[in-house]
């Protein structure tokens, strides 16, 4: 059986975009086995598609290529690069995507040119260069046949907002916001575990956009319908949401708004 291929995009589901680039895979390995991770990644949002990645590759069996096309630099002398770690494999944009993926074993440069389409569009790389070099290490291609290996530190990476620690305090921001409209922060589980004591949990309090939430919930059934609520969401990751509601255009909070932690 071929490895799995997983498609993380940002084309939406309006265009032929996607199809193009399954079709292009399975003319060039018909037993192709394609999962589309996610196609509604925003516009350009790099860091979106970044933890989008992050968070879903471990759930994938060893040896997958996970191929992300969102790529506003599109033609320009911006590198395709793959890149493995923990045992997969992984094809995009060197433009920041890759920051949030585990420690790397090996980075290269992707430059095989006979592994392309032809010609190569200067707007459309995921057709012309990803799919088709995804398809051909599916097929057996070795990471190394597709270019030159580089320094993993020379790869592009995204500024994210920092984590401040203090005694009994937290302060992070919100780096992504769901379909649900629920806030998902940079503020994670062992960082807190390892701030708080286990007895503090419940009393800590939740400071986002000019609002207290007492406490860290278990699920958001645990506060009343419209009642917003912060909790671990399933990438364990500090999370504010109000049940059966939209949090970000209640609390009228975007990408990067403060968080605080305290007792």
């Amino acid at each position: 059986m071929h490895p799995l291929i997983t498609l993380t995009t940002d084309f939406g589901g309006s265009d032929e975009f996607v199809g193009v680039m399954k079709g292009v895979i399975y003319s060039l390995c018909p037993a192709a086995v394609i999962v589309d991770l996610c196609h509604g990644v925003r516009p350009q949002d790099i860091r979106q598609a970044a933890l989008i990645l992050a968070s879903s590759y471990r759930f994938f069996p060893k040896g997958s290529i996970h191929v992300v096309v969102v790529d506003p630099g599109v033609g320009t002398s911006r590198r395709i690069v793959l890149l493995q770690a923990d045992d997969h494999l992984f094809l995009l944009p060197d433009n920041g995507a890759a920051t949030l993926l585990p420690p790397l074993r090996r980075a290269y440069e992707v430059t095989q040119e006979q592994l392309f389409l032809s010609p190569v569009s200067r707007t459309f790389h995921g057709r012309d260069i990803l799919a088709p070099v995804a398809a051909h290490l599916a097929r057996g291609l070795l990471p190394e046949q597709t270019g030159c290996r580089i320094d993993p530190e020379s790869l592009a990476r995204l500024p994210l907002p920092p984590l401040q620690k203090g005694k009994n305090r937290l302060r992070g921001a919100v780096i992504d916001i769901d379909h649900f409209g629920n806030l998902m922060t940079n503020i994670d589980r062992p960082t807190v575990e390892k701030t708080f004591l286990a007895a503090d949990l419940p009393n800590i309090t939740v400071t986002i956009g000019g609002r207290f939430l007492p406490g860290i919930s278990s699920s958001y059934g645990s506060v009343p319908p419209g009642q917003p609520v912060a909790l671990f969401n399933s990438r364990d990751y500090l999370e504010i949401s109000i049940n059966h509601g939209n949090c970000a255009h209640e609390l009228q909070v975007t990408l990067d708004s403060i968080v605080c932690l305290s007792i």
